[in-house]
């Protein structure tokens, strides 16, 4: 492993390209995610909806979960955006009875396309029996041909708390996870709740319980705790090393630090656009801080840093073996990718709909429902 982190941060400290300079100049590995025009080993052809595509590896597949609103009610919930474009939000979508036979037809015609299975949209554990439906699909499709490199799951946990919750452990070992991002955005259990908002009697509410499932998750596979910054939440290095104290102390392998993603003009002026303007926290300037911070820093190693079709992250460890993550993402260059004419993203959506993007009827693949295939 490379030497402890000293590290100079450059000013402003605002500046993030500055940072982004700083940190390439001494990332020991620079992992590129979004693959070069030219480079024919990082693209996938393939003919769907009547048109040609080209996919962009690695891509992962979210077949989005619906079926319940959400068991939290974050106020920064990106679910929650909207857009100038109007099309119906993909969070007021419920599955209907041929949801899953429609699923199986978008997988049938992927067949072939190296995937990742990435589990998210609202709660997936707030139906556990949609849930388990799920998995038996994707491994089904798994036994069809489907080529998978990674399965994640993205979750508030709430799920696992209830009655069936050591069954969807069990399901998920069964279906062989990668590993889950577990969403606790401060590890005081009250700060928490006014941050993320747990309807009334939901246990994952409580630190308590939250640590339990932890623990009985951790136990299965890896873990890998979420913590967006924010303003009454974590925002100052000493937020961070406390965060990460109570992180090591109930097994997690890795804490994600993420800032809110940078939305672009698209995005229509609502309570949650409000909220992620008044209480973000810039991520480069806060780690900046972390970095020159010895009493944060002082054991944390660089390991590599990530530059991805829309984000960027820098990977270090701890001395004691803990991954820390700072994480930082764009919707406008989201937006610009998407726009190429390339594609970086698959989701299912519960219209039926196959889209190279996050919102239901537009940039659509294949429509499921339909009598004959879509075309762009």
């Amino acid at each position: 492993m490379d030497a402890p982190v000293s590290f100079h941060p450059p000013a402003p400290a605002s500046d993030e390209a500055a940072l982004l300079d700083a940190l390439r100049a001494r990332a020991p590995r620079i992992v590129h995610r979004a693959p070069d025009a030219d480079d024919g080993t990082r693209w996938h052809r393939l003919r769907i909806g009547g048109r040609d595509w080209r996919l962009a590896r690695p891509i992962s597949f979210t077949p989005y979960a619906s079926s319940r609103p959400c068991s939290a009610r974050c106020a920064f919930c990106s679910e929650n955006l909207r857009t100038e474009r109007g099309s119906v939000p993909a969070a007021r979508l419920r599955p209907d009875a041929g949801y899953f036979a429609g699923l199986g037809r978008a997988l049938a015609a992927l067949r072939g396309v190296p995937l990742s299975w990435s589990l998210s949209g609202l709660e997936n554990t707030d139906d556990p029996a949609w849930l388990l439906q799920l998995l038996d699909t994707l491994r089904a499709a798994e036994r069809d041909g489907i080529a998978i490199e990674d399965r994640v799951l993205y979750s508030n946990g709430a799920g696992f708390a209830h009655a069936q919750g050591a069954v969807l452990r069990d399901a998920l070992l069964q279906f062989r996870l990668s590993w889950i991002e577990l969403s606790r955005h401060h590890h005081d259990g009250a700060t928490n709740q006014a941050l993320m908002r747990f309807r009334a009697g939901e246990p994952i509410a409580g630190r308590a319980v939250f640590e339990r499932v932890l623990a009985t998750l951790a136990e299965a596979f890896p873990v890998r705790l979420v913590c967006l910054l924010q303003l009454g939440g974590v925002r100052t290095p000493q937020d961070v090393a406390a965060y990460l104290g109570w992180a090591r102390a109930q097994g997690a392998g890795t804490v994600i630090f993420r800032e809110f993603s940078e939305l672009d003009a698209g995005y229509r002026d609502n309570a949650t656009a409000r909220y992620l303007g008044a209480a973000r926290v810039p991520m480069a300037a806060l780690l900046q801080a972390c970095l020159a911070d010895a009493a944060t820093s002082a054991e944390w190693e660089i390991e590599s840093l990530t530059e991805g079709y829309y984000f960027w992250n820098l990977r270090l460890r701890t001395r004691g073996g803990l991954q820390v993550v700072f994480e930082r993402s764009d919707y406008a260059a989201m937006h610009r990718r998407h726009a190429s004419g390339d594609v970086y993203k698959l989701v299912y959506f519960a219209n039926g709909q196959l889209c190279a993007g996050w919102e239901p009827g537009h940039d659509v693949l294949l429509d499921t429902r339909a009598a004959e295939p879509a075309h762009g």
